[in-house]
């Protein structure tokens, strides 16, 4: 009897300590906030992924708060001040912002070429070239970065915006082309396509000329974090990309069931699974992947590639000439976490 007492006592102790233990790991878990640049879409995909496998957890972190964004600049500048820890948002935006003194830089660039292209609906208006859009009525929204890449589209093709009648527009657009109130507009393939396309007719509804075959030579979104954090905290950086990345690799392997844990944690999107995964598929398709990935791994970026993308804003008068385009992203976290290479 005084021996099974004792052997409870022990068993009472060594659980006990397991669970100080366990609460102690809990409690020294690196609380993060994380910034999007806008509703949940397809791309955000790695940060729930990451979170719902643990593996934030696997690198001591608590990344419990993920939060909606109204837009690439308030993103960015959140994350500068201090008000959340890690973001994702337009890179050619960040550099925008670091020409105005708000200290970002990119640490994955998920998008390796722009997401952006020009988009018609078929029955109403079969774009097949960016010749046909002489004399066509294009929507246009001047404050975004739409606008923008139109502009580079445009010019890197001989036309100029006086070639083109400018119907301003605002998001979202699909009812300006469904209606047939304008031609075309420029928009993201893995955003509001997928949607478009459904609203459309399906499948092979929509004519769409993408930015990488229209000449234009850009990064589009990734995730990044203040320049302060990276010299504050460097370890914390490295274990968030580290899980990030294997975030990355799991949405590429399975967009279906990324789909699935972004509904799980954003339950507005129940019903919608067909749509996420479209918008995945599109980034699939045209986006993810380029000959540095294959090289260096998921989410490279090259320096020549980083300086091409300030040139075409640069050029479009929309990011200083004075800007040092050798700054603004770092390689060495993701150098560190071994991405997949594809």
């Amino acid at each position: 009897m005084i021996k099974r007492s004792k052997l409870c006592g022990l068993l009472g102790a060594l659980a006990l300590a397991g669970a100080v233990q366990a609460q102690a790991q809990t409690q020294t878990k690196d609380a993060v906030t994380v910034q999007l640049d806008w509703v949940v879409r397809g791309n955000h995909a790695p940060f729930f992924v990451a979170r719902d496998k643990g593996y934030f957890a696997e690198q001591g972190i608590d990344a419990g708060t993920i939060r909606k964004g109204t837009g690439s600049t308030d993103a960015l500048r959140l994350v500068a001040n201090g008000n959340a820890d890690f973001g994702f948002s337009d890179l050619p935006t960040l550099m925008v912002g670091r020409s105005q003194g708000i200290a970002n830089t990119a640490l994955v660039a998920v998008n390796q070429k722009t997401p952006l292209a020009i988009i018609s609906v078929k029955k109403n208006f079969d774009l097949k070239s960016v010749q046909q859009l002489k004399g066509a009525n294009i929507g246009v929204h001047p404050a975004g970065s739409t606008y923008i890449f139109l502009k580079a589209a445009l010019a890197k093709n001989g036309i100029s915006l006086n070639d083109i009648k400018q119907s301003t527009v605002s998001p979202p657009y699909e009812n300006f082309l469904l209606l047939n109130r304008v031609n075309a507009v420029p928009g993201y393939i893995d955003a509001e396509v997928p949607e478009l396309e459904h609203k459309a007719g399906g499948p092979g509804s929509l004519s769409v000329l993408h930015g990488a075959d229209l000449g234009i030579q850009s990064y589009g979104s990734g995730m990044f974090t203040a320049d302060k954090t990276i010299a504050e905290r460097p370890d914390l950086v490295r274990r968030f990309v580290a899980a990030y990345m294997k975030g990355y690799a799991d949405v590429i392997q399975d967009p279906g069931a990324a789909a699935d844990s972004l509904i799980r944690n954003n339950p507005e999107y129940k019903g919608k699974k067909e749509m996420l995964v479209a918008q995945l598929q599109a980034d699939l398709d045209y986006t993810f992947f380029s000959a540095h990935t294959r090289e260096h791994g998921l989410g490279w970026i090259d320096p020549a590639q980083w300086r091409a993308t300030a040139t075409l804003y640069k050029e479009q008068g929309a990011l200083a000439a004075s800007f040092d385009d050798s700054k603004g992203f770092d390689t060495r976290f993701l150098q560190q976490a071994g991405p997949v290479k594809r």
